[in-house]
């Protein structure tokens, strides 16, 4: 089962960053990112507000070490490749929302080893470790889609729904795996305020990207996800250094209580919208 959640994952992030690039533009993607006030907001949102509300969650919360720690970590971490099939849920901007989740990925490689040594002590980050695996993932299945949908537009309309479909298979099985593969865990963290600390962290996460995002709803929704959902990728690679498996496992399960919670909302957005 762990497998095949790892497998879940890989060809969710590779056929979604697929799927975008091949039913998008460059000029879709970058057009959002013109807006200055937009850009400067979004970065406030992730980098300085979550990081924030975090460390006052693990003030006021009698947390265990490693829930702290996880916490922190996450609350660091942004530009997850979950964002855009969130949006799509929303029927929120997939344009803006990729374009947001390449930036939040770009500051995050930076901001990590820069700001996380100081919240957390001895803790060393390797930008090159974050940066590859995200890029590998991510960047790249999404730079060869766009570069079919530029030269052969016609072949990008006819497969793109083969990696739309396996998109969203691998995402089902994922959230099934991760709840099973999670749920003791998740069981161990009753009554630790693991699972309140979470909770809280990303209703404030959401809440922050919703109102620092103007009037337009179907970009209200793209900055309300993209501050609520959490890079975890970035976050294990840095914990997998750092850490003992108690704090990837909070990861784990913080992953699993992000899903829950962000695509209902994400499905309210979309009636809204």
């Amino acid at each position: 089962m762990e497998t095949l959640a790892l497998l879940s994952v890989l060809v969710f992030v590779i056929s979604s960053m697929l799927s975008m690039g091949l039913s998008l533009t460059t000029k879709q993607i970058i057009e959002p990112l013109r807006n200055t006030r937009l850009v400067v907001l979004a970065l406030v949102a992730n980098f300085v507000v979550v990081p924030i509300a975090a460390y006052v969650i693990t003030l006021v919360l009698p947390l265990d070490e490693p829930i702290s720690i996880g916490l922190i970590l996450v609350s660091t971490a942004a530009g997850a490749p979950f964002l855009p099939k969130l949006v799509q849920v929303a029927k929120g901007s997939t344009a803006f929302s990729v374009g947001l989740m390449v930036l939040l990925m770009v500051v995050t490689i930076v901001f990590l080893p820069i700001v996380l040594p100081l919240l957390l002590q001895d803790v060393e980050v390797n930008p090159l470790d974050i940066a590859r695996s995200l890029v590998v993932m991510m960047l790249i299945p999404l730079a060869i889609g766009l570069f079919i949908r530029a030269r052969y537009e016609e072949s990008a309309e006819k497969i793109r729904p083969t990696f739309a479909s396996a998109s969203n298979l691998a995402i089902l099985v994922l959230i099934v795996l991760g709840v099973v593969l999670n749920f003791d865990a998740m069981i161990s963290l009753v009554g630790s305020f693991g699972i309140l600390a979470a909770i809280l962290l990303v209703a404030i996460a959401l809440a922050t990207g919703y109102l620092l995002s103007g009037s337009d709803p179907s970009i209200k929704s793209v900055m309300a996800l993209g501050t609520g959902q959490r890079n975890i990728s970035a976050a294990l690679v840095v914990a997998a250094q750092n850490f003992d498996a108690d704090v990837i496992t909070y990861l784990l399960v913080f992953s699993v209580i992000g899903f829950v919670l962000l695509f209902p909302v994400a499905g309210e957005l979309g009636k809204r919208t």
